[in-house]
């Protein structure tokens, strides 16, 4: 004890204990040091037009922000410039034009795909998605380009189902995650050990109950030999400006993730907030036990569309909430677990 005086009066000042100083020092340092390999659960190659900004742009962010891996995919749909619109829209949303189920997004990704180097295919993981999930035949179609192209595809999707006011604009019927139609899929899927990423909203942008909760458990249940990754774990940009947060989806995840081991949520877009973060940017303690409870069943997605600029962005975005987690288990939710729901036989290549 040291004694300094202040004042005339002799204060005393206890030494700091060293092993308390350096234990201290070192968890400071376990997070700090931290650096992340990340794998891109979900990525769309081309935008709602089926265009892209091209692999040479996507190539450099990628180096240039550790993600070693993405899920590589089209859009199942192209946005309609109708006759009527006197601009250009530059987005689904951008006016009341419909869209269209578009196959040819399938075509594209394979071509970007096999014009890869040989080295660096095993970064890419094409998922099929240009079918019409209200169709009958499209399990038909499906087996076709899986024989086509043998071996090239990883997985299914990201299929649309209840998507915003996209579900609208699409010409029939709004698709449903549980229609016979997609059965047929998924009986498929599991046949060739296929993941299949799924885009069903939990509930419309104004109901504050999970109105459509039963389209993506009934799958769940009744294939339960199918791995299924349910996109923004069922929330959307447009659900959230009506209702910002969904109060029940963490309970409502937590019973699924014990009830169904086959379900996966992609964390992209929508989740990062109102849900991992707070409004100050600090991790959500209920949120950070949930995915360490469920180690193996998160993974980080950026979903950006054609263009790459924002793909360190959005990726780099989770390490406050990555540096919340075990170590071990963050590293888990990074990279490893998008790699462990492909297919066995890409697993064994990427192990060798």
């Amino acid at each position: 004890m040291l004694l300094v005086p202040s004042g005339g009066l002799a204060l005393p000042i206890r030494r700091p204990i060293p092993w308390l100083l350096a234990l201290s020092a070192m968890l400071a340092c376990s997070v700090q040091a931290r650096e992340y390999r990340y794998s891109d659960a979900h990525l769309h190659y081309v935008d709602f037009f089926q265009e892209s900004a091209g692999m040479d742009e996507l190539l450099e962010k990628m180096a240039q922000n550790n993600v070693d891996h993405v899920m590589f995919s089209g859009i199942p749909v192209a946005k309609k410039w109708d006759e009527d619109e006197p601009k250009r829209p530059r987005y689904y949303a951008g006016d009341d034009a419909n869209a269209y189920w578009y196959s040819a997004t399938d075509v594209f990704i394979a071509a970007a795909y096999k014009r890869l180097p040989a080295e660096q295919r095993k970064r890419f993981h094409p998922f099929l998605s240009g079918f019409n999930p209200n169709d009958k035949n499209a399990d038909a179609h499906i087996r076709r380009m899986l024989e086509l192209d043998p071996g090239l595809w990883q997985g299914i999707g990201e299929v649309f189902t209840r998507h915003d006011d996209l579900t609208a604009l699409i010409h029939g019927r709004a698709p449903r995650a549980n229609n016979e139609a997609l059965a047929r899929v998924y009986h498929l899927a599991a046949e060739y050990d296929l993941p299949v990423m799924l885009h069903s909203n939990i509930t419309s942008k104004r109901e504050r109950e999970p109105i459509y909760l039963e389209e993506i458990e009934a799958p769940l249940r009744n294939h339960p030999h199918v791995r299924f990754i349910w996109a923004h774990a069922g929330t959307s940009a447009e659900i959230h400006r009506h209702q910002e947060k969904l109060d029940y989806l963490l309970a409502t995840l937590e019973r699924m993730l014990g009830q169904y081991p086959n379900l996966y949520i992609d964390l992209s877009w929508t989740m990062l907030r109102p849900y991992l973060l707070d409004e100050n940017g600090k991790p959500d303690e209920k949120w950070v036990q949930l995915v360490s409870s469920y180690p193996e069943r998160f993974m980080l997605g950026s979903d950006v569309v054609g263009r790459f600029a924002s793909l360190g962005e959005y990726m780099k975005g989770f390490d406050p909430f990555l540096d919340a987690l075990p170590e071990e288990v963050a590293h888990k939710v990074a990279r490893d677990n998008f790699l462990s729901v492909l297919p066995r036989r890409v697993q064994a290549e990427l192990d060798r």
